[in-house]
């Protein structure tokens, strides 16, 4: 028996609960996981609340993030052995493979063996970030030395690790954030300029920092109003990657930014970097190269234990976090 967090109706964090429940030993090609650790993302609420893009069949276990311990490994298994410590890659259905519990069997090719050196709640706090900050960055736009990049939702796991990426490439990172609390926390987190959408004239101020050259590419996870000022401000020919929709208005469609400047706007999701092997492992392997040397480092906001999971996802969606959550096991 191992305890699980599952919910068995649609709602708050209220809804989450713990059970105990047989894990049977890994079938051939998966791997069994102790966790010691969990990542939690904003995917995970929008899956109990019924918001996600995956669809939950009651009752439904949840999670994408997790690291520990290997204790079985089931047929046909290459490169990974009892005691091995580990981290997973985000699986594409969170519903076939949730992480949240104490116990996981998870297919190998998604499971890595993580530098030495990083804990493991570190470890829980690494892949969906960089592999989703990477993913949009580096595998889709090209970003290189001289680039301009604006991230908004910049506090987020996401957004710290998209600051991160920029700066190991050379390229420059605008972090732009709602309000100016968390303004000197993103310098001091590596953003060459932090703009405060509810405060500055992002389109100005944009085009004042990055000069004759504008913005080459803009990373969103906002859309709304914001996607004016944006696409305005950026270079000629540049991409823009939307990945989420925090913003509950319209989003417009920039139609004179877009014929004027050629500007390519492109919707993303992790999932297509997951389910290509070429392009995961490329990511794989800028991403623990960036950790060993030190230049890519995963930022927790705040950790819980399992027990307070509810609580974990109550401040989750306080949006009071500066980078991961992390629940302890």
């Amino acid at each position: 028996m191992a305890r699980v967090i599952r919910f068995h109706e649609l709602g708050g964090p209220e809804v989450l609960r713990i059970e105990d429940v047989v894990i049977p030993a890994p079938q051939p090609g998966l791997v069994q996981i102790r966790v010691k650790a969990l990542g939690i993302n904003r995917a995970e609420a929008l899956l109990r609340s019924g918001a996600y893009i995956e669809t939950a069949p009651l009752p439904s276990g949840l999670g994408l993030e997790a690291a520990g311990i290997i204790e079985a490994v089931g047929e046909g298994v290459d490169g990974l052995v009892l005691g091995d410590r580990v981290s997973i890659i985000p699986p594409i259905s969170m519903v076939q493979w949730p992480a949240y519990a104490e116990l996981i069997n998870f297919p190998a090719e998604f499971v890595v063996r993580h530098p030495p050196t990083l804990s493991l709640q570190g470890a829980a706090a690494v892949w969906m970030p960089f592999l989703t900050a990477y993913g949009a960055l580096i595998d889709i736009a090209g970003l290189s030395k001289g680039d301009f990049v604006a991230v908004t939702a910049a506090s987020s796991s996401v957004g710290l690790a998209a600051i991160q990426i920029a700066n190991r490439v050379g390229a420059t990172p605008i972090a732009i954030t709602r309000t100016s609390v968390k303004r000197q926390a993103l310098h001091d987190a590596g953003a060459a300029h932090v703009l405060v959408s509810q405060e500055e004239d992002l389109q100005m101020k944009l085009m004042a920092i990055a000069g004759p050259d504008d913005v080459r590419v803009v990373f969103d996870a906002v859309a709304g109003p914001i996607f004016e000022p944006l696409s305005a401000a950026m270079s000629p020919g540049g991409i823009f990657i939307e990945y989420g929709g925090l913003d509950p208005e319209p989003t417009p469609f920039p139609l004179l930014a877009v014929l004027g400047k050629g500007l390519t706007l492109r919707g993303y999701l992790v999932h297509e970097i997951v389910r290509d092997p070429a392009r995961l492992q490329a990511a794989k392997t800028f991403i623990l190269e960036g950790l060993a040397a030190g230049a890519l480092e995963p930022v927790t906001s705040r950790t819980f234990p399992f027990e307070q999971i509810v609580e974990a996802h109550r401040f989750l969606e306080s949006n009071e976090q500066f980078g991961k959550i992390v629940v302890t096991v």
